[in-house]
């Protein structure tokens, strides 16, 4: 069975935020709406105004070494390294080299850098990329990863946000789930109120997407 998807644009640009309503499962949590993010991360077209968009927010404030890409948005951070060293306008990071890393995950979900990367990150201000920001477990793992490699964390930025903080930071989000999705949940599996009515889940969701039942 095919997902249906229903799309939300945001004003100003071509970016679309697409949902499908029912009952989905993470490794972290139950939610109620699945949001794909497979277009905006893998065409190029709306890879580069999302990443304009997310771009805005640090260009003139913030210094920023290091994208590390959460949930497969490597093509979105390239074009955020490409956006805030460019010359032209005020930009605290015009002209110097920002490096563009995706992390490697345990059997435990932990985050970590091999000895060929791990320079990329250490004494590094790393700005954390991801796809979604809901329950925040795992922008805050990354978060964690960065000060354990001795990184600075700078930010965080992400495609849909249910939180406006992590960690002591200000989400950053083109969507944001209080103006669009007003009845979104999510919740812990044993808190699930869809579960507790008997409904079954519709599907399995991670970073690379949906597999439906």
């Amino acid at each position: 069975m095919a997902v249906q998807l229903i799309e939300y644009p945001t004003p100003g640009s071509n970016l679309r935020l697409r949902v499908a309503r029912g009952h989905f499962a993470t490794s972290h949590s139950h939610n109620n709406y699945y949001i794909d993010f497979a277009i905006t991360k893998h065409r190029l077209s709306e890879a580069r105004e999302a990443a304009v968009e997310l771009a805005g927010s640090f260009r003139t404030s913030t210094i920023v070494d290091t994208i590390l890409c959460l949930d497969g948005t490597e093509v979105i951070g390239a074009c955020m390294a490409s956006e805030l060293t460019r010359a032209g306008i005020t930009n605290m990071n015009a002209h110097r080299t920002i490096y563009v890393v995706p992390p490697e995950h345990t059997a435990g979900s932990q985050l970590i850098f091999r000895d060929n990367t791990a320079p990329m990150i250490v004494g590094k201000h790393v700005l954390v990329l991801a796809g979604s920001v809901t329950t925040g477990y795992t922008v805050q793992s990354a978060i964690e990863a960065i000060r354990y490699y001795n990184g600075i964390p700078v930010g965080i930025c992400t495609i849909f946000s249910v939180l406006d903080e992590c960690d002591g930071f200000p989400v950053t989000a083109i969507f944001k789930a209080k103006n669009l999705l007003d009845d979104y949940q999510s919740c812990d599996s044993h808190e699930c109120p869809l579960c507790k009515a008997g409904i079954k889940l519709d599907g399995l969701v991670n970073a690379h997407g949906i597999s439906m039942f």
